[in-house]
């Protein structure tokens, strides 16, 4: 793969008799955002270590920007940018004294203003980081990233702790990378950030991925039919209407239909609601979330085991 970012095959990384990452294999390209997905104890932060670096692995081939992390020299981490969950700035400085100063430990770094203006710090520039709110202090984390201008840049969870507001400006200066060019490789644990924001998305569960692809291309067992849903009309019993065999009844009192063939169903429904003078009421047509697919694949009875010898992730 000539244009991938990052190539692993096979990769595996036990602590002591627990297999954290069991012959993992992903690639992503150049110039996309891509979601690594899992829940705690999937293996998530044993593989992201293992990419950046700072975690040997056990077995399998690992190529970031076509190095290998564990042979990766001062140039080859110059390339890489790294947003952790929680940031490392001293609070006494400025968001530009603390750009400054970082600038100085890259050989190309990008210009400090421009840094500041991408991630959205016109107005905050010349204050302390001690008096940023949250949201501000994980755009100076994604400034910090940025300031040696790298080609890859690794977010661990990015919006945690935000609110509504400060999320959605935040994954305006994430998708801003794309078209800066730059390569993301996101963690989140929220699914609505993943489907706004990655073109594609790998799920990881117990070391090994069970789903890849679009976020609006994937799909788990049971969950490649549409739903149309709607109030049954009044007097009129469900085995009558087109579909209405298979209709269930919800706790919500619509009736729920799932398809394969969505719009041959939904014009059946609603040429027969035409013809018979009734009003299909709160009538909606859903396909299954990121969110739905991601929670049916990694659905487990039992609970999930930490990583052990590692942080959760």
């Amino acid at each position: 793969m000539a244009d991938a970012a990052i190539e692993i095959d096979g990769l595996r990384k036990s602590y002591g008799r627990f297999e954290a990452v069991r012959g993992l294999s992903l690639q992503v390209r150049e110039g996309e955002i891509f979601a690594f997905l899992g829940p705690n104890g999937a293996g998530k932060t044993t593989t992201v270590e293992i990419l950046e670096g700072f975690r040997k692995r056990d077995a399998g081939d690992v190529a970031v920007l076509g190095i290998d992390p564990e042979r990766g020299d001062r140039g080859w981490r110059s390339r890489i940018g790294i947003v952790l969950q929680e940031g490392q700035a001293q609070p006494e400085l400025t968001v530009r004294e603390t750009l400054a100063l970082w600038a100085a430990y890259y050989p190309r770094p990008r210009p400090i203003e421009e840094t500041i203006e991408l991630a959205g710090l016109q107005d905050k520039a010349g204050d302390r980081v001690a008096r940023l709110s949250g949201g501000q202090r994980r755009r100076l984390d994604v400034a910090l990233a940025l300031i040696g201008d790298p080609d890859l840049v690794f977010l661990d969870e990015p919006t945690t702790g935000f609110d509504p507001v400060a999320r959605r400006a935040a994954w305006k200066v994430i998708a801003g990378l794309r078209d800066l060019g730059k390569t993301v490789f996101l963690t989140t644990h929220y699914l609505d950030e993943a489907q706004e924001l990655a073109d594609r998305v790998a799920i990881v569960k117990d070391g090994v991925i069970v789903a890849e692809g679009a976020p609006r291309d994937l799909a788990g067992p049971g969950q490649q039919e549409t739903e149309i849903a709607f109030v049954a009309p009044a007097g009129v019993a469900l085995g009558s209407l087109p579909g209405g065999a298979a209709a269930t009844v919800g706790d919500d009192g619509r009736a729920r239909l799932r398809t394969q063939m969505p719009t041959r169903l939904l014009a059946e429904l609603c040429g027969w609601a035409a013809q018979s003078g009734i009003e299909l009421e709160r009538l909606e047509v859903t396909r299954p979330t990121l969110e739905d697919i991601y929670l049916e694949l990694v659905r487990d009875p039992g609970s999930e085991p930490q990583e052990a010898g590692a942080p959760a992730s």
